[in-house]
């Protein structure tokens, strides 16, 4: 008799995913819905770096170099060099998507048993990450009242041990969109010298700052050895498809165990780095756009929100990602409801629990994330839906009075 391993058995589903068979039936009996739980952009992935592949001149689609063509690598020197980032292209490993760049970095820095800190509601997948390495989550919780700041470090501090190597940060912020401070980051950087900690900086949505300056992990001086950057081409040019990542650090002990790891799967996606490389080469102009349409989405998913009776949604600095209260017994049995039992004029919302998103039990159950990743007009509809089904919606609980928006 086959058996399951224990691992995979302690997996955790995938908040943002596990709804997909009912969002599939709803639309069987002819319902739209409207997908706000995925991250997924519907702006256009730019037409030059589809040429890029298009029209490549490939007899063979080879293998790549392990750690990625050192012609994109070394193009990524000049990108990273326009944010303020020094590295050369020895310190650059192209992955496969931001995923295994954050897998790299896990199998690369911790031992199974080893501790990471991370502060809470964080991306749902960095669990599933952990349980393949065999190390354990630590969760620090931030607050909705305060926009999910950082928690203070005195929190860090309470539950820092022998086994704690480790912390994560994301931003600007997925699930959150909080964007941290100066203060934050230099916050983190005097613990993480203080107890010889890595800081492994999830920086996917550099290019997404609304409220405030981004400041990566790697602009703090004295850190250098213990950050492991961890990035994608996947949310920067609407690309998700591709695969593409970066795993960036100057810590060449660290670099080197990674490269085995690379090494173990071959290669990354030969296509996909050539469309990586096209990216390098767009003006700087070309997130102008793309921009301004995620803040206006964003202005008018928190506005609409924030006009519902007992919903509390503070505004996001940056991604294209927010977090909503809701005057509801249990997100998860919500989410489901919204597209098992629920629509208007044909239509429904698909949203994601919170619960996902957070490492401490019973956190999270009043709590969706949206992802404002559709047009005005689709958010617009969506939030009439949402208004209408928590009107209906038989686990409703007295409104929450607190309504300010946190900046």
């Amino acid at each position: 008799m086959l058996t399951i391993s224990n691992r995979g058995q302690q997996m955790p589903p995938s908040p943002i995913r596990k709804l997909v068979p009912y969002a599939e039936a709803a639309k069987k009996k002819g319902i739209k819905v409207y997908h706000l739980n995925i991250g997924q952009p519907d702006i256009e992935t730019p037409k030059a770096i589809m040429d890029a592949v298009r029209h490549t001149d490939m007899k063979v689609l080879e293998y790549s170099h392990s750690a990625g063509n050192e012609s994109y690598r070394r193009k990524l020197v000049q990108y990273y060099k326009k944010v303020g980032i020094d590295v050369t292209h020895e310190q650059i490993l192209i992955t496969t998507g931001g995923s295994e760049a954050i897998m790299f970095g896990f199998f690369s820095c911790l031992n199974p048993g080893d501790e990471v800190i991370i502060p809470e509601p964080f991306y749902a997948n960095y669990n599933g990450f952990a349980c393949a390495a065999g190390v354990n989550v630590v969760p620090i919780t931030s607050r909705i009242e305060t926009g999910f700041a950082l928690p203070p470090i005195a929190d860090f501090e309470k539950v820092i041990t022998a086994k704690t190597k480790a912390i994560i940060i994301c931003s600007p912020n997925n699930p959150t969109g909080y964007l941290y401070s100066r203060e934050e980051m230099e916050a983190l950087k005097v613990i993480c010298i203080k107890h010889n900690l890595y800081l492994f900086s999830d920086e996917a949505y550099r290019e997404f700052c609304y409220d405030g300056d981004y400041v990566s992990a790697m602009h703090l001086k004295g850190l250098e050895e213990n950050v492991v950057l961890m990035d994608t081409i996947s949310k920067r040019y609407s690309a998700c498809g591709a695969r593409i990542g970066a795993l960036v650090t100057k810590n060449k002990t660290v670099y080197d165990t990674a490269m085995k790891f690379a090494q173990a799967r071959l290669s990354p996606p030969g296509l996909a780095q050539i469309m990586g490389e096209a990216a390098i080469d767009l003006p700087d102009s070309y997130f102008d756009a793309p921009k301004a349409e995620y803040m206006a989405r964003r202005d008018l998913l928190v506005k609409r929100l924030n006009a519902m009776p007992g919903v509390f949604c503070p505004n996001p600095g940056g991604a294209f990602y927010a977090i909503a209260r809701l005057p509801i017994d249990d997100s998860d049995t919500f989410c489901q409801w919204l597209l098992e039992s629920f629509s208007y004029k044909d239509q429904t919302v698909m949203l994601a629990p919170a619960t996902g998103f957070y490492g401490t039990p019973g956190l999270g159950k009043n709590e969706v994330r949206l992802a404002y990743v559709l047009n005005l007009n689709a958010i617009n509809a969506a939030m009439d839906c949402l208004e209408k089904a928590l009107e209906q919606y038989p686990g409703r609980v007295k409104a929450v009075a607190e309504k300010e928006v946190m900046n």
